[in-house]
Parts: structure tokens; sequence; C-alpha cells
């Protein structure tokens, strides 16, 4: 029996995609890279600034970065915007905050009487447009389960710093359950604070099975499908994002510590500091957090020098590194290695397929 994944792995930069097929060669699959829902967003915010245009945003809470700081400069030249509550959200889980930046919040059934509005729809999975591309080759766009991938800071308490709170959140997963796995949750066990997650779960209109889960662990997940890395049983698995960099220490299929940072303040000799401190047991939390990253959760410690595996768009911030890392590319594809992850965990959580899945990504049962 053949399976059909849609896998989605949104990023700042780019949202990655695979129609994962297990009666084809992984390989063979299609898949696309493309601009990320937030980097789409951000463009049409801008065309509108240029073109004096106040705008209405819609829909749910999604992705931020670029797109928030489109809407500050759109506000800032004086044109309106309006948002309903969950558009809102997306750039701020305090509502003050974001009507600081100039958004009036409004109804969702509400309209702007105003001429020349640019009513903006968000979300950070658009399914219909998947549809389209995949209809212009002519490819079947039926599937039987769906897995995105986010990254989810979670809804932070008023006065609470968004990066403290999604660390939070990491460490208690790990102290609950201390595997990568922990962190994937089918559609209905979403935590209410996980709004983004559960904002992707209201997108989906279908009632095949959803898996939600996290980008940073995606990514390990498949780096661990490349054959280079498979055979190391301590080894630090490091995804370089546009956006945002996390690196797992594992040891087997127990998480030893992982750190998480903004890619554009790090270069190859602060990583190699982080990822020796992470595998030594010498890196703290406010090593992390104190030089402007999210946060780092270390339990085991170990000598030498690890094995290193680099996957994501930014690997060139590590050119020269010290540890010589390895650049991990599951099935020949380093930038889908998210998805690849996201297939894997659905092989773990969705036991009707776990033998279909598992024989056609990795050749055995």
């Amino acid at each position: 029996m053949s399976v059909r994944i849609l896998a989605v792995d949104v990023g700042t930069g780019t949202q990655d995609i695979l129609l994962f097929d297990s009666s084809n060669l992984v390989e063979n699959c299609v898949k696309m890279v493309m601009p990320s829902p937030t980097a789409q967003l951000a463009a049409r915010i801008a065309r509108a600034t240029s073109r004096g245009q106040s705008i209405l945003l819609t829909g749910v809470t999604m992705g931020g970065g670029p797109s928030k700081r489109a809407l500050s400069r759109h506000t800032e030249v004086g044109l309106a915007a309006y948002a309903t509550v969950e558009a809102a959200l997306t750039f701020h889980d305090d509502l003050e905050v974001v009507k600081g930046m100039g958004v009036t919040i409004i109804a969702p059934d509400e309209v702007p009487p105003l001429p020349n509005l640019e009513v903006i729809e968000l979300k950070d999975l658009n399914l219909a447009a998947i549809r389209r591309a995949l209809d212009a080759f002519g490819v079947d766009f039926r599937f039987d389960a769906i897995a995105v991938a986010v990254l989810d800071h979670g809804f932070a308490p008023p006065g609470v710093s968004n990066r403290l709170f999604r660390f939070d959140h990491l460490r208690r997963l790990m102290a609950e359950r201390n595997e990568l796995m922990a962190f994937a949750y089918l559609a209905l066990e979403l935590p209410d604070h996980l709004t983004r997650m559960k904002a992707v779960a209201k997108s989906i209109d279908s009632d095949v099975p959803a898996l939600l889960l996290d980008t940073g662990v995606a990514a390990a997940l498949g780096a661990l499908q490349d054959s280079g890395v498979s055979q190391h049983d301590d080894l630090v698995t490091v995804n370089l994002g546009n956006a945002h960099t996390i690196a797992f220490h594992l040891h087997g299929s127990s998480i030893e510590g992982l750190f998480e940072h903004h890619t554009r303040l790090l270069n190859a000799a602060s990583l190699d500091s982080m990822i020796t401190g992470l595998v030594r047991g010498t890196l703290t939390n406010d090593d992390v957090y104190e030089s402007g990253g999210h946060g780092a959760v270390v339990i085991g410690r170990h000598q030498g020098k690890p094995f290193v595996a680099i996957t994501g768009p930014r690997q060139e911030v590590m050119a020269g590194s010290s540890l010589k890392p390895h650049r991990a590319v599951p099935h020949g594809d380093t930038m889908l290695a998210g998805c690849y992850g996201l297939v894997s965990a659905c092989a773990l959580r969705m036991d009707a397929w776990r033998e279909e899945i598992c024989h056609a990504l990795l050749g055995k049962a």
C-alpha cells in the first residue's frame, strides 16, 4: 500500500515542499523551494506602500520577521493599516504593541470604508497555491497525510520575552521526553500556547492526518538520513536557517543538549565555541541569550572533538570552521532536509504507514 505525504517546511526565506510518494524513488518525488509566506507577505505590504494604499490584514497568525518590518515601514510613512486579532498576533503577542506600531485592530467582519484598500490574507500554509503550482505540471495533488514544520515561539504573556518563552517550552519538552520526536504533534495534540502551529492546523482544508513539527527538529531528523551522518552515534546537527540556527547534541536517540541563535549574529568562530561548549557541557543559557540568541539546554558532557553535520541555506556561515563540519545532503538535497525529517516523523507517529514510509525512505522496515 503506497502512501503520499505533503511535507512543507516553512522558513523565513523559503518554504520547502515535498510531495512524498512511497511508490517512487525518494529522489524522484516532486519537490519545490519557493519564497516563504512571510517573504511573500512582506512583498505585498511593500507594494501597497509604494502605491500609497491602505491595507487590511485578515486570516490567521503566521510567522513574522520580514513582514513585520514591512508593516512598520508602511505605517511610518503615514499609511493606514488594519488587522483582525488573529492576523495582528503575527506581529506581537501583545496587541497593545501592535497598536503602537500604528495598526488599528478591527472585528473579523468589519471592513474599513476606505477606497483603494488592499486586503491581504495571512497564513503560513497556502494549499491552494501549492495545488496550482502542481496542477501546472500535471501533478496529482492527492495526499494521504500532511506534515508541516514552523518555528513557533509560542504565545508569551505580557512582559515575557518570546525568546525566553520559547526556550522554556523546549526545556519542558526535553524534561518530559528527551528525544527529537517529543517535538512532534498530531494536530489534535497541539497545546493552546503554540498559536502558530494551531493556525497552520486551522488552514488545512482536508480531513487527512496532520503532523506539526518544529523546523529545527525537522532538519535534524532529515540530517540523520544522510549516510555520512547516520553512522555516528554521538554527533551535533546544526541547521543554519535564514533567520535562526539551532544545534542538537545527540547521543543515540537522546538529546544531550541544544542551543538556538539568530544566524545573522553568528560566524564560524562563535559557532565553533558554542558547539564545543554544548558537547563539553560548559555552554550556558546566559551565554547564548546575552549574545542575542534564544538560549541553551545542556544535559550531557562529553570530551573530544564532536562530529558535526550541517544543513540549511546559510552553511557558508561555518566556512573555515575548525570543526570541519559535514554538509548533510539527505537523499541528495540539503534544502529538503526538513521535509525528509517531516516524512520520517510521520513514520514514527502514524503506525499504519510506518513500514511503507521507512522502506521508501531508508530501504528498511
